[in-house]
């Protein structure tokens, strides 16, 4: 058996195209373009070709995009003085901060400075906390795409055991959190499953990977996921971005893996499409609730 290959630039063009015609839409009636602000610390060659997608993306779409780049030894006061700018700016609706950081920098007084109603990436405590709840203003962009993966693929989660390896507070936490939910904006079918979250301190974590009828791997390791890790027939959503001498690999042996599941995300072009879509929902979803705010101000 080989798996089916679950195409996230495919899905991801969807998405676009229909976030296209909404945001075309609600321009007209509303006379304001969604704005997205980058901003990028120091000259990261793969920061940087990270957030030129994200501006080429919101062009076509007809969002606007601002850039914003400080030198790689920018203080933390600098930073945070040019946050508090793009949050007093009400042309911009949605706020990203492009990690990594560089080492001097405290990366969560960061990321807590960014308003909540503009907080695209969905980092903020109190967003994280919305999450939780069952309740999100914005969705975590990665595990969100996670999520369209399936919910397009129709590969429901609802009662079924899913395995998530790693427990980072970008996809890991996020992802098990939204699972766990009774239900989603994608339908009850894409919620209610039993999550499995595994790291670095579990023990015998092949046995717990062969349990999950949805695999997904998210820890940084290249090629991690061998197919002795994986049930016949489960669904292996690999997040991993790995820079090998062979390019790019994900945390899942792919050639391998992919004989025995019954379906996989490629990597290039699984989940990290999905990621720069998510990023852009949000910030349409920020613009929408400034103005209904203001309305009712």
């Amino acid at each position: 058996m080989t798996a089916r290959i679950l195409d996230g630039k495919a899905i991801a063009a969807e998405i676009r195209a229909e976030l296209g015609e909404q945001i075309e839409v609600f321009s007209q009636q509303t006379e304001v373009t969604p704005c997205l602000a980058a901003v990028l610390v120091g000259d990261d060659p793969a920061s940087e070709v990270y957030v030129r997608s994200k501006r080429r993306t919101c062009e076509k779409l007809g969002m606007g995009s601002q850039l914003h780049q400080l030198p790689a030894d920018a203080t933390d006061d600098q930073l945070l003085a040019l946050i508090a700018q793009l949050n007093a700016d009400r042309a911009v609706h949605g706020i990203l901060v492009q990690l990594p950081l560089p080492p001097q920098m405290n990366t969560q007084v960061v990321l807590d400075a960014v308003d909540a109603a503009k907080d695209v990436d969905a980092f903020h405590p109190h967003n994280v906390g919305l999450i939780s709840q069952g309740r999100p203003r914005f969705l975590p962009c990665t595990p969100h795409g996670v999520c369209q993966i399936l919910a397009r693929s129709e590969l429901p989660v609802s009662g079924r055991r899913v395995v998530i390896l790693g427990r980072s507070e970008i996809v890991g936490k996020p992802l098990a959190s939204m699972l766990v939910q009774k239900t989603s904006h994608l339908g009850s079918e894409y919620a209610n499953a039993t999550v499995t979250v595994c790291h670095s301190r579990t023990e015998d974590l092949a046995a717990i990977s062969r349990q999950a009828d949805v695999l997904v791997a998210a820890i940084g390791k290249a090629s991690f996921v061998t197919a002795e890790m994986v049930q016949p027939g489960a669904t292996v959503i690999d997040v991993g971005i790995n820079r090998t001498e062979n390019g790019l690999v994900g945390d899942v042996d792919f050639e391998g893996v992919k004989e025995v599941a019954g379906a996989i995300t490629p990597v290039p072009g699984g989940v990290g499409p999905l990621t720069i879509a998510m990023v852009l929902t949000n910030t349409f979803t920020a613009a929408r609730l400034a103005v209904q705010q203001s309305a009712s101000a």
